[in-house]
């Protein structure tokens, strides 16, 4: 069972809002911050027992905030977003 914390829905959020000042220490710490909710939503997937698979559902936290230092804030945004809606997709089949 997930343990209480603010939904990776709501820090999505509260992400894409600041998202615009990502330069130099602000990036890194979007990209930390995005790796940790990536590991979040991986975590939804076990819980729920969805199933995905593949490197943007890996448990390892270093190389979600790695990918997102190579791509522009548009991209992991986008990501963010995929998996979010895969997650509703899976909590509506259950």
């Amino acid at each position: 069972m997930l343990t209480p914390r603010l939904s990776a829905a709501a820090c999505l959020t509260a992400l894409v809002g600041v998202a615009g000042l990502a330069s130099g220490a602000s990036a890194q710490a979007n990209c930390d911050t995005y790796g940790k909710l990536a590991i979040q939503q991986q975590q939804e997937n076990v819980a729920l027992k969805c199933g995905f698979t593949g490197p943007e559902w890996s448990p390892d936290l270093k190389a979600h905030v790695a990918w997102c230092g190579g791509v522009g804030p548009d991209q992991w945004k986008v990501q963010l977003q995929k998996r979010k809606q895969q997650l509703d997709a899976c909590k509506a089949k259950g």
